[in-house]
């Protein structure tokens, strides 16, 4: 992930260098004939090394879901810096109320009114066309993606982003939603990833704090097995196109697979495979046909198609996943 030394870094390679990390190459900056060789799998030159395992601030790796929100604060405030250097922000609205010295930022179109804003610890940015509704509560850091909707009585707290075209309510803390994703009524989200086109039904709850306070652990798809986080606070982990019915109640650090839909009572398992149907009752195979037929509706209300590549992806991952669903 981009810092202000890694960018420096990079900018001033040489032609015939390479940034490690320790034994990890980073990056390098080749010549013609140099990046000829390898696209057909020959070796380049032997290039100088630059190693920057040791330099402090300088390089910083995601390697986990989980890192998606334990980092998003800080990466909001340097976002926030870039989007918005020399730019002047629209107006808010003198109906609204703001606590901190850290900015808003607001792009063109939006409507906000009778909101409350606390910018003590970060700052608040608001993309183009977005509706924050009366009564909502938000502390920043914080970002909103053009088009999103902020309903009425939010409490959103810091390290929250919301990507584009995304519907958002109830109680929210520290949750990255990708596009297109709706948490649309009340129930509690935190400290969680949401992937695209996925939905939360009203009532749905998750716990992201174990009840003995010991360190959460996440399903790993690289492991198969689950793997520490190092976190007290771990929540969802939600993979795209999912859904997720009302009243729904989820165990801390739950991960769930792509075109999956959960509903029902009690608590289901803490992996849910991809194109998985079902609860903690028990779970059958969501059939790829039907998942491709709703995955088109769902995008279609959103102007937007389902390309062949998005399909031959989810009929891969389809596939791919099937030795995880152990009742086929």
């Amino acid at each position: 992930m981009p810092t202000e030394k890694l960018a420096s870094y990079i900018l001033n390679l040489k032609y015939n260098e390479a940034l490690m990390n320790g034994e990890e190459l980073i990056g390098a900056r080749l010549n013609k004939m140099q990046f000829d060789k390898l696209i057909v799998n020959n070796d380049a030159e032997a290039m100088n090394a630059i190693d920057i395992s040791k330099e402090e601030n300088c390089l910083k790796q995601l390697r986990h879901p989980h890192q998606i929100f334990s980092y998003n604060s800080e990466e909001i405030k340097r976002d926030f810096e870039l989007l918005t250097k020399n730019r002047t922000s629209h107006p808010l609205s003198n109906t609204n109320r703001v606590v901190g010295n850290y900015p808003i930022f607001i792009e063109e179109n939006c409507e906000i009114e009778c909101c409350i804003f606390n910018t003590q610890d970060g700052p608040v940015y608001i993309g183009k066309n977005c509706l924050i509704m009366e009564g909502s509560m938000i502390r920043g850091p914080f970002a909103m993606g053009a088009n999103s909707v902020v309903k009425m009585g939010a409490k959103i707290y810091a390290g929250t982003t919301l990507g584009p075209g995304c519907k958002v309510g109830g109680e929210i803390q520290n949750v990255v939603f990708q596009a297109n994703s709706n948490k649309a009524h009340d129930g509690y989200l935190g400290n969680s990833v949401i992937g695209e086109w996925c939905n939360i039904g009203a009532g749905t709850d998750n716990s992201n704090l174990k009840n003995n306070y010991e360190e959460v652990k996440l399903w790993s798809y690289a492991t198969e097995s689950f793997v520490k986080t190092g976190l007290q606070f771990c929540g969802l982990i939600l993979g795209d196109h999912s859904k997720i019915a009302i009243g729904v109640t989820l165990n801390t650090g739950t991960v769930v697979g792509v075109s999956a839909n959960i509903f029902g009572s009690g608590f289901p398992r803490n992996f849910v495979p991809s194109f998985s149907w079902g609860g903690h009752a028990g779970f059958k195979t969501y059939d790829i046909k039907k998942a491709i037929d709703t995955a088109e509706r769902v995008m279609q209300r959103r102007g937007i198609d389902l390309s062949d590549i998005d399909k031959k992806i989810l009929e891969y991952t389809y596939h791919e996943s099937a030795s995880y669903r152990t009742w086929e």
